[in-house]
């Protein structure tokens, strides 16, 4: 019950409401009774006034109701909710190797990672200071930690593919991102994250296995996603005779996981466009927000207020009186 009400011994009082309403029931069947001296009965039940019937039910019940919920209120409840998180920092590292032209995800893996993350970053609390960096044969910072999350976006449309996957590099320059951010603070810590998404495994660069503890010195989790299935392909032309060869371009899965759990992040799959938004949904949940125990009197005072106007009002208009 303490982890409800910051003042659970206050529920006690309810005890009180429950005796008003079964003192309120037991009237009802201990009313007196009269004897009747009238000779026509017809007559008596065309003058006699009716009597309120249901109606007097309806205002002890609203009545009844709304002092056990400001009872209730009194207790001081509490729930848990979803807060802007403290965390200050994202570095989303998205990857442009030339695999992510696959149309295993429709219309292809870029253009449906470009939605998604979109999607993403517009969910995101606006205090929340967001970077993006892009790798394919080398990590670069596009755009620097903002809180101007619309030229984030801007970004994102304008991502373009290259050879190479540099997953190594990319986690590295994104723990350096925040970092710089740390010390741009006057040596405060930040708090932040990185979310790398990406459809392959590392080819050039720093091996993403040597990447792990650098995050994880820094204290840095980097949530990871697989993204695309195993059954991806794109034309290469290797001899650059306009021919275009078929190459399969599977994700790694393992890879990535390894790196997810390696640096305190978690690690997710999406084999569709569909998925993917579902992934980055729950990152912006666990990553954008923070579940704090919040005190929510104000809702219970309020819901109290409203039950007792009701039983106000019906009284005054069935009755012509206050409850």
């Amino acid at each position: 019950m303490s982890e409800w009400f910051l003042q659970p011994e206050r529920l006690w009082l309810l005890l009180v409401v429950v005796g008003l309403a079964a003192l309120y029931v037991g009237l009802q069947f201990t009313k007196p009774r009269y004897a009747v001296r009238f000779s026509n009965l017809a007559l008596l039940d065309s003058v006699a006034p009716k009597r309120p019937g249901w109606r007097r039910h309806v205002v002890a019940g609203a009545f009844i109701v709304a002092a056990g919920v400001l009872v209730a209120a009194f207790a001081q409840p509490v729930m848990t909710e979803k807060v802007p998180s403290e965390r200050s920092t994202i570095v989303l590292a998205i990857d442009t190797s030339l695999s992510m032209a696959a149309t295993d995800v429709s219309p292809n893996r870029i253009e449906a990672a470009q939605a998604a993350a979109k999607e993403f970053i517009d969910k995101l609390p606006d205090q929340l200071n967001v970077g993006l960096i892009s790798f394919a044969g080398s990590a670069q910072l596009l755009v620097p930690p903002t809180q101007d999350h619309a030229k984030v976006n801007q970004a994102i449309d304008g991502l373009e593919l290259d050879k190479s996957t540099a997953i190594g590099d990319a986690t590295k320059l994104a723990v350096q991102v925040i970092e710089d951010q740390a010390r741009g603070t006057d040596g405060k810590k930040v708090d932040g994250a990185v979310v790398l998404m990406s459809d392959g495994e590392t080819t050039v660069g720093l091996p993403t296995a040597d990447a792990i503890p650098i995050a994880k010195d820094a204290g840095v989790a980097v949530s990871t996603i697989a993204y695309g299935t195993q059954d991806g392909e794109i034309t290469v032309d290797t001899d650059g005779d306009g021919v275009g060869q078929r190459t399969r371009v599977p994700v790694n899965v393992e890879e990535l996981r390894g790196l997810a759990e390696g640096t305190g992040g978690t690690a997710y799959t999406a084999e569709s466009a569909q998925d993917l938004r579902s992934v980055y949904s729950e990152l912006g949940s666990t990553i954008g927000y923070d579940e704090q125990q919040q005190d929510v009197t104000y809702r219970f005072v309020g819901l109290g207020l409203v039950l007792l106007l009701v039983a106000a009002g019906f009284s005054l208009r069935w009755f012509s009186r206050l409850p």
